[in-house]
């Protein structure tokens, strides 16, 4: 899963309105302030972990390490 230089590039494609406060509250942790945002993290599993909470939310890229 999480190979060297392996990056995530993560984009909100949907709403975060009537969401739980729980799923709210990750958005927030990864960093992303609104609809269309994108933000870049390192492949962890702390990051897939948030990833797969809000999946439903989100559009997610694996960056190579020359990307």
């Amino acid at each position: 899963m999480a190979t060297n230089g392996t990056r995530l590039r993560i984009t909100q494609i949907k709403s975060a309105i009537h969401r739980q406060q729980n799923q709210k509250k990750t958005l927030e942790a990864l960093g992303i302030k609104r609809m269309h945002h994108t933000v870049e993290h390192n492949d962890t599993p702390q990051i897939r972990g948030m990833i797969h909470k809000i999946s439903h939310l989100l559009d997610v890229e694996e960056l190579s390490a020359s990307e």
